[in-house]
């Protein structure tokens, strides 16, 4: 992706963000304001119900007292002709409407005692000597007040009844008006409190609703059952109290978002139902959604503005990347010389900086690989970096190894040049494994014959012990490699190892054209004497380490003393050991 590109792609995403931002703000504080309104109205909505049903219980009171009042009701009570009493409820009733219509949807005579003495209205009559209205009355007589009233069921239907006692002059009966409770009350409840209001039933199945029939279902199935009827005694009601709300729920009712609280009427609440409020949040935060569409309308508007701002922006900075560009094509064709020249006091300005810093860490780079064409060995690589290529040596105290392939001259003989090489070129693998697993530099390699060293360049105070554990190694890997020879019906590989430990001139010895890394003295030649041992049959080893040797290492090794023996090239024998 080009510079440029990225430039406009950042910019316009910088101006998406901050629409986003801009939006998720907005969302977040209407949808806080709407969910703060809502409670607001829920906190008037208990309290709002509770008022209506006292003002409507006290309206049907007055009603009711004065027909207890009536003379000719008292006259049509004490007619124990049923049809009679039945044909005076009726047209009472119908009086009472006409007062105040709506008011009354059953009117009710009721016993002292609670029987249901006889019942006419619009609502389903509760059959003679039937005691729905005894919990009222007993209510009523607990707390010593003029009136019953309450909730109760009559059938299937939910109703608010209120008694007055009718007196002549002591109490003969309870006259009674009763009000369904159904979608009309709930409607009424709803438009006085601007929400929506739900009914429900112990059991969770809907009274009355404002709801359309399908959000009712819905809200009857995910709401929290009513409480079932009070079993405490009976307190004094006090209707100026306002009725405790439990805290407001956020339902989503088929794909629209509501929140709820349930409001505990007492009147409700004893009878097993409970009372809910709801107002839809998406509905109140259609305002909102239409603006937030107007933010982006104004957002596109916004970022096509900044691309454009951007695109002039993007341009002023493409020309100074184009001469870097320019110069690394310099740089890649070997060119280390040319220098950068920005005159700048930005960022670009430091690149240009960089890029000519880099040109010359590339040309210090071309030295350090010169120098490491020299070398094999990471070891003297660094040290070659760190203290140059001069011609010269130290004296250090090191171990040497070598190591030689047995039997490699009558092999070649029976094999072509391709073949004979790569099996060198396999065991030459093997053992240069081992050897570096221990810390050990190879100096060379002399046709099959491998030369180690232990403790130099580094120093390694265990160098000794580094060079027989590697020794080991390379019988194991010799040995491995034997096994893989066998299965392809080559014959087995043998070698020699002899090890010295001596102090010797290490450095870098060679001409100024060609260095090689190495040591030089005395002990060098002893380990190659030391390994030409290995050939005699009746020392019966492969690897001999000299006395020396033994005396450096730390760490116990199984060996087997094969005494004082001579070596060519020394006036007296060498004190010389098998690893076992």
């Amino acid at each position: 992706m080009r510079f440029r590109v990225r430039v406009l792609l950042l910019l316009a995403g910088l101006v998406a963000a901050v629409l986003g931002v801009m939006l998720l703000v907005v969302n977040w504080s209407a949808e806080r304001e709407a969910i703060a309104e809502i409670r607001d109205r829920f906190d008037r909505a208990a309290e709002t119900f509770q008022n209506l049903l006292d003002r409507q219980f006290d309206h049907a009171a007055a009603l009711a007292s004065l027909l207890a009042a009536d003379y000719a009701f008292k006259r049509a009570f004490a007619d124990t002709d049923a049809l009679t009493l039945k044909s005076n409820l009726r047209s009472h009733i119908d009086r009472v409407n006409d007062a105040a219509p709506g008011i009354a949807d059953l009117l009710v005579l009721v016993t002292p005692e609670g029987d249901t003495r006889a019942a006419h209205g619009r609502s389903e009559a509760p059959a003679a000597n039937t005691r729905p209205f005894a919990p009222l009355i007993a209510r009523a007589d607990a707390r010593d007040t003029d009136r019953a009233q309450g909730c109760v069921w009559l059938g299937d239907r939910f109703h608010k009844f209120v008694l007055v006692p009718m007196l002549a002059p002591d109490l003969v009966a309870w006259v009674g008006l009763g009000q369904r409770i159904d979608d009309a009350l709930a409607a009424d409840l709803g438009q006085r409190s601007a929400l929506d209001v739900v009914i429900l039933r112990a059991d969770g199945r809907p009274i009355a609703s404002t709801l359309p029939t399908g959000l009712t279902a819905a809200f009857a199935r995910l709401a929290p059952a009513a409480p079932a009827p009070s079993a405490r005694p009976p307190v004094a009601h006090a209707s100026t109290t306002p009725p405790r709300a439990v805290p407001h729920q956020t339902l989503d009712l088929v794909g629209e978002r509501f929140l709820v609280l349930r409001a505990t009427v007492p009147d409700f609440a004893e009878a097993g139902a409970s009372v809910f409020v709801l107002s839809s949040l998406d509905a109140r935060l259609a305002p909102t959604r239409r603006l937030q569409s107007l933010l982006l309308l104004a957002g596109a508007g916004l970022l096509a503005l900044a691309l454009l701002i951007a695109l002039r922006f993007a341009r002023s900075l493409s020309r100074p990347v184009q001469h870097l560009a320019d110069h690394t094509r310099l740089i890649a064709a070997g060119d280390y010389d040319t220098r950068l020249d920005l005159r700048r006091r930005d960022e670009f300005g430091t690149l240009a900086t960089a890029f000519n810093a880099m040109s010359t860490g590339l040309a210090e780079r071309d030295l350090v690989r010169d120098l490491l064409d020299k070398n094999v060995s990471p070891e003297v690589a660094a040290r070659l970096v760190r203290d140059g290529a001069a011609l010269g040596g130290e004296e250090r105290v090191v171990t040497v190894l070598f190591a030689d392939l047995r039997g490699f001259t009558p092999l070649s003989e029976g094999l072509s040049a391709p073949d004979l090489v790569a099996l060198l070129n396999r065991y030459l693998d093997r053992m240069s494994a081992a050897l570096e697993a221990e810390g050990g530099v190879i100096d060379k390699y002399i046709g099959d014959e491998i030369m180690a060293l232990f403790g130099a360049p580094v120093a390694a105070p265990d160098s000794a012990d580094r060079a027989v554990r590697a020794a080991l190694a390379m019988r194991a890997a010799l040995a491995a490699l034997n096994r893989e020879l066998a299965a392809e019906g080559r014959p087995p590989l043998g070698f020699g190892v002899g090890i010295n430990t001596a102090r010797v001139v290490a450095g870098n010895i060679g001409s100024h054209r060609r260095l090689n890394y190495s040591v030089i003295g005395d002990g060098v030649n002893l380990a190659a004497r030391l390994q030409t041992l290995t050939r005699r049959p009746e020392f019966d080893t492969d690897i001999i380490i000299s006395d020396f040797t033994r005396a450096a290492l730390l760490a116990p090794v199984p060996l087997r003393d094969l005494g004082p023996t001579p070596v060519k090239g020394k006036t007296h024998p060498i004190h010389v050991h098998a690893v076992v």
